[in-house]
């Protein structure tokens, strides 16, 4: 049994259950994504490319970025990857009404596999690759071979987009990072009228042994190592933030 399959997200109800509440304790989630619209519009969507934009989305989950990005522009070409076969299942129910859509189930350990073993799956160029709160789950030396291949598979002047968690540098900002990631979530669920209480959720996050996050300025010079340039954090709200860099 894989890494994937001994975790949390191998189980149908934990991915509905991420599927259901995410905007409630995902810290500014609607703001995340605005800004990776922005992004793709600033960086891509104005660019001099006379064919469609080639997108990669690992770890898509329900499909939700690659479904924000579709409505800046509906001629995208994506290939979405997950090791969940819920969360695919719901992606391909989302993004149903798209014919140029490409569905792969893989593990981010099984992707670094097929390429170590010259198989890879992903044989296209990509313009953008993103990702959303799934390589954290990744140790630092797994992170690096992960963003290597991430390198690998994007054409020249491609972009890699990161949202995702990241680790304090000092302890005492890491306890403050997850009170203001539970007062965030106490003022969403009071404006939203909820019953559910998931205030617990930033502490459950801590002690999660599948979680392995690494501060910020650790991945943004894993990113430098392996060739990535113009590296930088684009967002950082206590423990969310958005990072990547250019090929």
């Amino acid at each position: 049994m894989s890494k994937f399959e001994k975790s949390g997200w191998a189980e149908k109800k934990h991915a509905k259950e991420f599927v259901e509440n995410a905007d409630i304790y995902i810290l500014e989630r609607k703001r995340l994504f605005m800004i990776l619209k922005s992004f793709y519009k600033y960086f891509l969507l104005d660019s001099e490319l006379e064919r469609p934009i080639k997108v990669l989305d690992l770890g898509c989950g329900n499909g939700a970025l690659t479904m924000e990005l579709l409505k800046e522009d509906d001629k995208i070409q994506a290939t979405l990857v997950d090791g969940s076969s819920e969360m695919l299942k719901n992606a391909r129910e989302n993004l149903e009404p798209y014919s140029h859509i490409n569905f792969i189930h893989k593990t981010f350990q099984k992707l670094l596999k097929s390429e170590s073993e010259e198989s890879d799956i992903l044989v296209d160029g990509f313009d953008l690759v993103i990702s959303s709160l799934a390589i954290h789950h990744l140790h630092l030396e797994e992170k690096r071979s992960f963003f290597s291949y991430i390198y690998n598979h994007l054409n020249h002047g491609g972009f890699f987009l990161n949202i995702d968690v990241v680790k304090a540098p000092v302890n005492e900002l890491e306890r403050w990072y997850r009170v203001l990631w539970s007062e965030w979530i106490h003022e969403n669920q009071d404006n939203l009228e909820v019953d559910t209480n998931f205030e617990y959720l930033p502490l459950q996050y801590k002690n999660n042994p599948d979680n392995h996050p690494d501060n910020l300025q650790d991945q943004l010079d894993a990113l430098k190592s392996v060739g990535f340039k113009q590296v930088d954090c684009y967002y950082k709200y206590g423990v969310f933030s958005i990072y990547g860099g250019k090929k």
